[in-house]
């Protein structure tokens, strides 16, 4: 496909194929940023999900006739990597040869997807569940620059886009960006315990410790750099910088060991 022909491509149907958490999360962005126009959404799903008939109340096309890809221009991958290769193919042959494949499956390499999509554009996506409401992060790896343009149509919408100079790195980006938040929500559960451990009551534990993390959130927002972040609130002497110094030893052997036994974890598969 040409490079003149990307626009085209971006204005036929996208087929999100799967509707599971993912799936259903990257549907929502989608219409709730109105990034994608419904009728130009084709949702394939093997059971009833809120979010497609949502979608199908909007416009959308929920399980249509084979016949209806025909024209599609992206098919988005978005089932469990234990299942992807019976779930694509009853749809191989009846894709345009230029249909541009984005897969947001861990674990499952490109030349998996090249080779069962031979001739395809692919690429390969790995964006958070908070795509949802607008505010998801997505790694992209991809050799094709035609992929690489309709991937970031599709997600800079909901997400801010990263692009990895190496398929390889695609397993430590989902475990940062896919696995970092339920990380973060983990340590936050543990703060709230440590608080209601001092004395606090339950309720108020953990509704500070989410207010923490909304802070925290809003902080990283800006862009700034993490260490400043961290400055800002850390004064000298103060208490934010007792317990920096408390944990200064604890917190990164944790962290890298959850990171590599989720990146770990990825590589495994890649197997499927």
């Amino acid at each position: 496909m040409a490079k003149a022909d990307i626009e085209d491509t971006r204005r036929r149907p996208v087929v999100l194929l799967g509707c599971g958490r993912l799936g259903s999360a990257i549907a929502e962005g989608w219409l709730a940023t109105e990034a994608l126009d419904p009728a130009d959404l084709i949702i394939l799903t093997p059971s009833d999900k809120p979010v497609a008939e949502a979608a199908r109340a909007r416009g959308a096309w929920i399980n249509p006739p084979p016949e209806a890809l025909a024209d599609a221009g992206v098919l988005v991958i978005a089932v469990k990597p234990a299942m992807w290769r019976a779930a694509v193919a009853p749809l191989i042959a009846g894709l345009p040869a230029d249909t541009v494949i984005v897969s947001v499956m861990a674990g499952v390499p490109d030349a998996a997807l090249s080779g069962t999509f031979s001739g395809h554009p692919v690429v390969r996506v790995m964006p958070t569940t908070a795509v949802a409401q607008g505010r998801g992060v997505a790694a992209l790896s991809s050799s094709s620059d035609i992929a690489l343009d309709a991937a970031r149509a599709l997600f800079a919408p909901i997400a801010t886009v990263v692009q990895l100079d190496d398929e390889a790195r695609m397993n430590a980006a989902t475990a940062v960006a896919g696995s970092g938040p339920a990380f973060v929500y983990s340590f936050v559960q543990a703060m709230a315990a440590a608080g209601e451990a001092a004395g606090l009551d339950p309720v108020a534990a953990e509704a500070l410790a989410r207010g923490a993390l909304r802070s925290a959130g809003s902080g990283a927002d800006t862009g700034r750099p993490l260490a400043d972040l961290v400055s800002q609130i850390a004064a000298p002497g103060g208490t934010t910088q007792a317990g920096l110094d408390a944990m200064a030893d604890s917190v990164a052997a944790p962290a890298t060991a959850a990171i590599n036994a989720a990146a770990t974890r990825a590589e495994e598969l890649s197997g499927h």
